[in-house]
């Protein structure tokens, strides 16, 4: 997908990526070969200073990309129709999604937010 002008392997890389101004950083990150490396990666940076207030718009502005430059998976993504959508995890992540029944699901909420927009588009 890309991203900022950026094509990265996976929504994650693009993700970790942004932690960052540093675009030699996000070249690097870019070419790393798993998401779960591009993470790793992304836990050592250094944060951008307003990385906590714009977050979520990057995870959604990048989450739109990653659907809108593959449609099989919007396909996908409107074929749930209006269920609700939720991140569950086992690694504690209650940000991102929901972990023994507790967290905020902001994934999930940006993939129906998503889900919505494709619908109409």
């Amino acid at each position: 997908m890309t991203y900022e002008g950026i094509t990265y392997p996976s929504s994650e890389h693009a993700y970790q990526a942004s932690k960052t101004l540093d675009y030699e950083e996000r070249i690097i990150i870019a070419s790393i070969g798993r998401p779960s490396d591009a993470k790793r990666r992304g836990r050592q940076l250094k944060l951008r200073d307003d990385w906590e207030s714009v977050k979520l718009d990057v995870m959604r502005r990048i989450v739109m990309n990653k659907f809108l430059e593959n449609k099989d998976l919007a396909e996908l993504l409107i074929s749930t129709g209006e269920e609700e959508l939720v991140e569950v995890n086992t690694w504690g992540d209650t940000f991102w999604g929901v972990c023994d029944g507790k967290g905020e699901n902001w994934l999930g909420k940006i993939l129906m937010s998503t889900r919505e927009t494709l619908m109409v588009i």
